[in-house]
């Protein structure tokens, strides 16, 4: 692996631990997809460090299990600002 990608993925896996943000979050941050984010994560941070790949893959769990609340939240501040 080149330096620069193991610096933007040990940049991001540290992010995404600090914050707890989510994988669409921190694309926005480092200013690539949300696929590329999600390949440092899945695939190269596992080949990388395993140990840090253990500990952001359960920050991607607990996002995984909440979505559907964060759904049911953004619909409804869409239709909030809808309606008079």
């Amino acid at each position: 692996m080149n330096e620069r990608l193991e610096n933007r993925i040990l940049m991001e896996s540290s992010y995404i631990l600090k914050t707890g943000k989510t994988i669409r979050e921190v694309a926005d941050k480092f200013k690539v997809s949300k696929s590329t984010v999600h390949k440092d994560f899945q695939e190269r941070l596992k080949k990388y460090n395993y140990q840090l790949y253990i500990k952001v893959n359960e920050i991607l769990k607990y996002h995984i299990n909440i979505r559907h609340l964060r759904g049911g939240e953004a619909t409804k501040k869409k239709y909030k600002k809808l309606l008079p």
